[in-house]
């Protein structure tokens, strides 16, 4: 399949810049997968269009100020990186820009507590980099890092919580889940009172959440792998729900990643590791049955996952009907709930 194959219009101004207030009064699209029927609802109505005995898989990975702004020892030159993914205590792979002022050897430096050694290059600005700091290293990123909203958010947030879950645990990621964006602490004990089950599984978000396809052919696309997590509670929930006939919803993308990831034979295993997963039509899903999620960038890998899941062309109908509508787009924007 061709990557233009899940292109859209999509008017700029429906690009949300800031999250709705309350989190839970974004508008929610229900989409019925056997009828093709679309619903016009808001968030807080989704616990209407949930059951007893249902799973909410949420990913309580947590954002951490991935982005920092230092200088070429050498030369003075400002450089950012955004941080990607931990190799180890010292170790990380980043985005450089400009990449071409962080090469090997090149030191960094971001304030008296912190500066990088470029030790490689990679593809598309990827650096491995060891940082050498004085005190602990997420303290001092909480100091001079930034949170990593996308380069389609031009607004400063009031408070970084704003892209944090309220269920947010594990920092990690460089991105947020933002399908959980819209749950508030109320809507959630709500959800549980009416006897749905909520599990957590661990995904941190890379920075394949920023990276385009660039490939004509989708075949051709190489995802960034992503560190994921189940414990032996989560999968043991999963697997006795399914068993028992009950509805697995994945809350955004990540968590179907990590669902589909590490599920063999039917059954979620406790498992760890990183996954490289892309999904796309034909893809058949192995334990996702509902999907919340958010509406994504055209020809981006997370449409190409949606249409997996309710086909492409009631996908590219779907959206059409919610720009019409003048639904919010993207990380900040609205959800639907594909059931």
């Amino acid at each position: 399949m061709k990557k233009s194959d899940f292109y859209y219009d999509l008017p700029e101004e429906l690009i949300a810049q800031h999250p709705a207030e309350p989190r839970d009064s974004a508008r929610l699209l229900v989409y019925h997968k056997n009828s093709g029927k679309i619903e016009d609802k808001h968030f807080y109505d989704i616990i209407d269009y949930l059951r007893p005995g249902d799973v909410l898989v949420v990913n309580d990975t947590k954002v951490i100020p991935a982005r920092i702004y230092g200088y070429r020892d050498t030369t003075g030159g400002k450089i950012e990186f955004l941080l990607h993914k931990r190799v180890d205590l010292t170790d990380w792979e980043v985005l450089a820009k400009p990449a071409r002022k962080a090469l090997p050897g090149n030191i960094i430096r971001f304030s008296d507590k912190l500066y990088a050694e470029v030790l490689s290059c990679g593809e598309d600005g990827i650096r491995q980099v060891r940082f050498h700091f004085d005190g602990v290293f997420e303290d001092i990123l909480r100091e001079i890092g930034e949170m990593p909203l996308p380069h389609y958010i031009h607004e400063k947030l009031e408070d970084d919580e704003q892209y944090q879950t309220v269920y947010a645990r594990e920092s990690g990621s460089s991105a947020a889940p933002t399908a959980g964006l819209h749950f508030t602490e109320e809507l959630l004990e709500k959800i549980k009172a009416k006897g749905v089950e909520i599990v957590k599984v661990l995904l941190h978000v890379g920075l394949g959440t920023f990276r385009p396809v660039k490939t004509d052919e989708i075949t051709d696309h190489k995802m960034h792998s992503e560190y994921y997590c189940v414990t032996k509670e989560a999968a043991d929930a999963v697997n006795k729900a399914k068993l028992e006939g009950r509805r697995i919803i994945a809350v955004g993308t990540t968590s179907v990643r990590v669902l589909e990831s590490a599920t063999f034979d039917g059954k979620l295993q406790e498992k760890s590791g990183f996954t490289e997963i892309f999904i796309y039509p034909p893809y058949k899903y192995k334990m996702v049955d509902a999907l919340i999620t958010n509406f994504h960038l055209p020809e981006s890998t997370l449409v190409m996952l949606v249409s997996a899941f309710i086909g492409r062309e009631n996908t590219l109908a779907m959206y059409k009907y919610a720009v019409e509508q003048k639904y919010r787009f993207f990380s900040f924007g609205d959800a639907c709930f594909l059931v």
